[in-house]
C-alpha cells in the first residue's frame, strides 16, 4: 500500500514537472549577451517542436557563456554549442523532427541549424538579413525579435572570425564541442557570447 501511495506520488509530482516545462503558445524572452540585450518573441505555431525545444533549452539554464561562434557579416549569426562539453554531449542525440516551414527567413528571425532533415538539436542561428533562401531548404523560423531596433544590437557581434573551420580561419564546431570555451577562449577571445536567457 506504501508503495502504490509513493508511486501516485511520484506520477503526480512528473505530471507536473512535465504540464510545467510545457511552452506556452506564445512566450518572449531575452538573450543577455556581451553586446547588450536582444528580446525576442515566439508567435503561436510557426514551430511548435522548435519553440518546445528552445523552451526547454532556457529553462534548463542552456544558454550560459554561449558563444556566437559563426558570425557572418550581411548574413547571420549562428550559436547554440554548450561552453561544457559534458552538457554538450547530454544533448548530442536529441534530435528533433522538423517543422514545417510557416514563417519566413527575414533578417530578425531565429531558426534551428541543421545537418540535414530531422537533425535538429540545440544551434540556432539570428538571420542578419532577408535570406528567403533558405524557406525552400527546410528551415523553419521558431521565433522574432522583439522589437525592431534589437537587431542593431545583434549586427555588433563580432564577425571577424568569418566562416568557421575547415571552409574558413573561423572556430571549428567540433573543437567548440569537445573542447568548449577553453578552446574557443584560447584562440578567439573576441568572440561574443550569451551571458543567460530570461523568459519574460
Amino acid at each position: 500500500m506504501k508503495t502504490f501511495c509513493l508511486w501516485l506520488v511520484l506520477t503526480a509530482f512528473m505530471s507536473a514537472s512535465a504540464m510545467a516545462a510545457k511552452a506556452p503558445d506564445h512566450f518572449s524572452f531575452v538573450f543577455k549577451t556581451t553586446q547588450g540585450d536582444i528580446r525576442f518573441e515566439c508567435p503561436k505555431g510557426w514551430a511548435p517542436l522548435g519553440e518546445q525545444r528552445l523552451y526547454e533549452l532556457i529553462k534548463a539554464g542552456f544558454f550560459k557563456d554561449i558563444a556566437f561562434f559563426r558570425v557572418i557579416t550581411g548574413f547571420m549569426a549562428q550559436f547554440g554549442i554548450s561552453g561544457d562539453p559534458k552538457v554538450s554531449a547530454q544533448w548530442a542525440d536529441a534530435k528533433l523532427i522538423d517543422d514545417p516551414v510557416v514563417g519566413s527567413n527575414v533578417a530578425g528571425t531565429l531558426t534551428y541549424a541543421d545537418s540535414g532533415p530531422n537533425t535538429r538539436t540545440t544551434q540556432l542561428f539570428i538571420n542578419l538579413a532577408d535570406n528567403p533562401r533558405l524557406d525552400g531548404s527546410g528551415f523553419s523560423p521558431v521565433c522574432k525579435l522583439a522589437k525592431a531596433e534589437d537587431l542593431a544590437v545583434v549586427k555588433k557581434l563580432y564577425a571577424g572570425y568569418g566562416e568557421g573551420a575547415p571552409s574558413g580561419s573561423g572556430p571549428n564546431q567540433d573543437s567548440i564541442t569537445h573542447q568548449g570555451n577553453s578552446y574557443l577562449k584560447m584562440n578567439f577571445p573576441k568572440l561574443d557570447y550569451i551571458k543567460a536567457a530570461v523568459i519574460k
